[in-house]
């Protein structure tokens, strides 16, 4: 079974992600977080398979934790979700190996998102 993190200040975000993911991949578990420094604890307790992480949070940025994520754990896939879509931030999600997507969370973003997490 696939484990998902969802990693959003906003728990509407989160509950929408979900309900987007539930939909196409049911068996799959999913845990939460609502900020990049939980996110970063709630990898090292439960082991996700996939990330999904907004980039503006109090606190850490999610661009930061996904770093700091994958530094400890290259294999993991990460999303970058985010309303911010300036060039400067869709580079960053990039170069850290992570593929971004724009907000707001549709059908066909998750399509993405998910297609990104299967692939090899």
């Amino acid at each position: 079974m696939k484990k998902l993190l969802i990693v959003d200040d906003s728990k509407v975000s989160r509950m929408v992600i979900r309900a987007h993911v539930k939909a196409v991949q049911p068996d799959w578990e999913f845990i939460e977080a609502a900020s990049g420094e939980e996110a970063i604890k709630m990898v090292e307790q439960h082991a996700p398979d996939f990330c999904t992480m907004d980039i503006n949070m109090p606190g850490m940025l999610g661009t930061d934790a996904a770093e700091q994520i994958l530094q400890a754990h290259p294999h993991m896939r990460i999303a970058i979700f985010s309303a911010n879509v300036q060039d400067t931030m869709q580079t960053r999600a990039h170069a850290l190996g992570a593929i971004f997507v724009a907000k707001p969370v549709t059908e066909k973003s998750i399509a993405i998102v998910v297609h990104h997490f299967m692939s090899e």
